[in-house]
């Protein structure tokens, strides 16, 4: 049940990776703009369980590592993107207080995205990457966590419907 569940999902995550590559990716917005992809996935991973976590993390990573505007060798975003979902859902899992309340969400979303993008970058510095300045990767980081606060509150109510449609168990009687 929980598998065929998870496979539902994939189709939802091609859609948001095809309109981050083909959209968003597109628009010149202040500090780099913003990864819809990524702020979807670390969103959809709070809500669920940790192991619901790292199989969102593991699949959105393969996406990723498939994205033209990825410079890091293939698997070096599945790697990150499996601990960054894992961490997210694990910080909120059996806490309804933490679920329920939006503003923990954008919160928790908006520090999560910098730190996986300053991940991302340590491991490609790692790798022999060469990123630019410090001063654009640091206007950079915190411009994702910015834009990532005028974004998680547009796309919540999105992401919690289908989410809760795929993984919570009703009872009808």
């Amino acid at each position: 049940m929980f598998a065929r569940r998870f496979l539902i999902s994939f189709p939802i995550f091609a859609v948001i990776f095809v309109i981050q590559e083909t959209i968003v990716s597109q628009f010149r917005l202040f500090g780099s703009g913003f990864s819809l992809f990524l702020i979807f996935t670390l969103l959809w991973s709070a809500l669920g369980t940790p192991e619901l976590g790292a199989l969102t993390g593991f699949g959105a990573g393969l996406l990723m590592d498939l994205s033209q505007s990825s410079s890091g060798p293939v698997g070096q975003w599945t790697l990150i993107m499996i601990l960054a979902g894992f961490s997210i859902s694990y910080l909120g899992y059996g806490d309804d207080n933490f679920r329920g309340n939006p503003i923990s969400l954008v919160v928790i979303v908006a520090i999560a995205v910098p730190i996986t993008r300053l991940v991302y970058l340590i491991l490609g510095l790692m790798f022999g990457g060469e990123f630019g300045s410090t001063l654009q990767i640091f206007i950079s980081l915190i411009a994702s966590g910015l834009w990532t606060v005028a974004v998680v509150p547009l796309l919540m109510p999105f992401v919690t419907r289908i989410h809760s449609g795929l993984f919570q168990d009703l009872s009808r009687g």
